[in-house]
């Protein structure tokens, strides 16, 4: 009996801003591409997908195309990376609603996070809403069972500057993403299949 290649395990990226590609969106990138040479399949939902998400409704009976797309990849994923802008001190509305819908996978024999690796990203214009957006994300992660890893990347956006190649100005940052991505493709053999 031939047996079939089974796939890649999955990193599912959240991340960005609504208006186009942010420089959180393109830092998610990096860690993602990180994860993928790593071996790993990546699915990355940026701002202009977590902006078609409604608003998180626990009482709703049904759930819309892309708010299942974006639930079926978690509940699929091996480790997830999780990148926010810091506003006001904190992470921003769009990744929040999307962390809410995960509520969905609340009686799942794996509900919400748990047991995944989780690599953190926040990116502010100022270094005083990167710690409190890291803070903030750890503790989300926390309730949501899963496991920050060790190491988590805080970007000052107004000295740090990504391009559209995939590229950040400092190669210090550059290298931290690439080490979210790697901490978390090493971490996710970890997770019992389900």
């Amino acid at each position: 009996m031939t047996q079939q290649p089974s796939s890649p395990p999955l990193v599912v990226g959240i991340g960005g801003t609504i208006g186009g590609v942010s420089s959180t969106e393109r830092a998610l990138r990096i860690a993602l591409d990180a994860a993928e040479r790593e071996g790993f399949a990546t699915r990355m939902f940026g701002g202009a997908d977590m902006a078609r998400l409604p608003l998180y409704d626990p009482r709703a009976t049904s759930r819309t195309e892309d708010e299942q797309a974006f639930v079926a990849a978690v509940r699929g994923a091996s480790a997830v990376i999780i990148a926010s802008p810091g506003y006001h001190g904190s992470i921003s509305g769009v990744v929040k609603n999307a962390l809410d819908l995960l509520e969905e996978t609340a009686r799942d024999e794996r509900p919400y996070l748990a047991d995944l690796p989780v690599g953190l990203i926040a990116t502010a214009y100022g270094w005083q809403a990167t710690g409190s957006t890291i803070a903030a994300l750890r503790s989300i992660v926390h309730a949501l069972r899963g496991w920050p890893t060790p190491f988590a990347a805080a970007i000052n956006t107004q000295i740090t500057k990504f391009d559209d190649e995939g590229g950040a100005s400092d190669p210090a940052v550059y290298d931290q993403l690439c080490l979210i991505g790697r901490q978390v493709a090493r971490f996710a053999p970890l997770v019992a299949p389900r």
